[in-house]
């Protein structure tokens, strides 16, 4: 016989609670029998809250006992807590991961083969076009976290509203072997730069910052990833001029 749930959550015309719907899907997912209660307006919703003592909605009961919303409800069946809190590599191993998927397809629709050193090149750039757009998405979050351990940004700010452009442009260029002569030496440039600054702030200064390689606002601690996001610009960059 299945454990039975009963589930207050907010469903409107105009609003479709998230939390509510995805305690709904954990609960179903999990084998329960589910009471599903609609407060259908805001003032259903508000009264709720008051008459019940609680301060969000959704709300959830199992066998009749009050568990709590969405987060208890995660606890209470034993998963972590979504979204994950604190600092994550999450997002710069989905760019890796995908921008290495892209290179190897290409090359192999291209070529018909795995060709190691064009897979490399087209990882390396599709990866500085990836990171790129993702600062560009939100370039004055990006600033505010550039700036705080770039040596140039530090000095010129302008020059953290321009790396992203830099980046972006010099890997998609770097995609098709065009203005080699040019593109090259200025991604040399801004990736030593780069380099050597989160090198001072990390291992000299032992900084506990933020890294803005995947844009603004991220939970990607600064270090090891963002020293090696560096590294790569700079092998390809040294690899192009030398090619």
């Amino acid at each position: 016989m299945k454990t039975k749930a009963s589930l207050y959550r907010m469903v409107t015309p105009k609003h479709l609670c998230p939390w509510g719907l995805k305690a709904f899907d954990l609960l179903k997912r999990h084998g329960f029998e589910i009471e599903d209660h609609h407060l259908q307006t805001e003032e259903a919703n508000e009264r709720y809250k008051k008459e019940q003592g609680v301060d969000e909605t959704p709300q959830v009961y199992i066998d009749g006992e009050h568990v709590g919303g969405y987060d208890a409800l995660r606890e209470r069946l034993g998963l972590g807590p979504d979204p994950k809190e604190g600092k994550t590599y999450q997002p710069v191993i989905a760019v890796f991961a995908i921008t290495f998927l892209m290179a190897v397809v290409e090359c192999w629709a291209v070529r018909g083969a795995m060709v190691p050193i064009r897979i490399a090149e087209l990882f390396v750039a599709f990866s500085m076009c990836v990171l790129g757009i993702l600062k560009l998405r939100d370039l004055q979050s990006f600033a505010t976290g550039f700036v705080q351990y770039d040596l140039v940004a530090q000095r010129y700010v302008p020059y953290a509203y321009m790396y992203a452009f830099i980046e972006t442009v010099a890997g998609a260029f770097m995609i098709g072997g065009v203005l080699t002569w040019l593109v090259a030496p200025t991604a040399l440039v801004v990736s030593t730069i780069g380099a050597v600054s989160v090198f001072k702030a990390v291992y000299i200064e032992k900084r506990d910052l933020s890294c803005a390689c995947v844009g603004g606002g991220s939970k990607v601690p600064l270090g090891f990833i963002s020293l090696t996001e560096n590294l790569m610009m700079m092998a390809m960059a040294v690899w192009m001029m030398v090619r």
